[in-house]
Parts: structure tokens; sequence; C-alpha cells
């Protein structure tokens, strides 16, 4: 089956295409990050674009990115027509700041727990090097230094 661009698909095409649960993409509906039109059976359809709009919600989860950021920088975006290029660039401009942010944040994890690891006590409770007499319990509840 060859589609054209202006195609609209069912919801199940969307679903099996994406692997994005039907209700999933309901919930994505609402919160306004994806758009369908309804066809004369009160059936959704959604325009192809749409699909590269879903995939980019399922990367930005797997990456644990918050839909509200998502839908924050999806506001941007046209949803009655593909975006074009430059919309996709102005997007890509907008999660730069935040991937790096991410990617510094993963290694400096990534240095902590192998300087942990790596001095054998594989204790985060009872190291001392870690944490010398607790004095970050001091500091308030969760992580202090990641």
């Amino acid at each position: 089956m060859s589609l054209e661009p202006d195609d609209l698909l069912g919801i199940g095409e969307v679903s099996r295409r994406t692997g994005v649960a039907p209700s999933a993409l309901h919930f994505y509906e609402e919160l306004g990050l994806i758009a369908a039109t309804r066809s004369a059976g009160n059936q959704r359809r959604y325009p192809r674009h749409m699909l590269r709009r879903i995939s980019l919600i399922v990367v930005a989860k797997r990456l644990g990115i918050p839909l509200s950021d998502v839908q924050e920088v999806f506001t941007s975006l046209p949803v009655d027509h593909p975006p074009s290029q430059r919309d996709w660039r102005r997007v890509a401009q907008l999660w730069r700041a935040e991937l790096e942010a991410r990617r510094t944040q993963l290694d400096h994890l990534q240095r902590e727990l192998t300087g942990c690891i790596g001095c054998g006590c594989l204790s985060l409770k009872a190291c001392g090097l870690l944490n010398p007499e607790d004095a970050l319990a001091d500091e308030g509840p969760g992580p202090r230094r990641i």
C-alpha cells in the first residue's frame, strides 16, 4: 500500500506504526500534542505527519523528558500541516540546552557511580569517602551530590 503525504490514517494504523496504544494517542490528543479529524462515521483520522510528532513523543519519554516539556516545544509547531525543516530546526534549538543539561547530569552520575564502585566498598550507606560523617544529611532529603 502506497501512502501519500496527505493521507489520513485510522487510529489502528497509527498505533501499529508508532507502537503507541490507542488510549495513549487519545491522551496525547487531549493534551494537544497531536491532532486528528473525524470521519463521516465519527472515527479519528490522523494526518500522516502526526507519525513524526508521535515518534518524537516516544523518544522524549524514553529519555525521561516530561510530556509538559514536549507540550511546550510543540506549541511552536503547526498541527494543521506538516512542519517545515525550519520548524524542526527551531524545535531542535529549544531542546538543545535541555539535552545538554541532561547529558551533563548523566556524565556526573556515571563518574560518581564509577568512583564509588571503584573504591571497593560498594556501599553508598557506609562509604566514608562519598559522604564523610554523613554530612549531607544536614542538607535535607534526596540526592544532594547528584
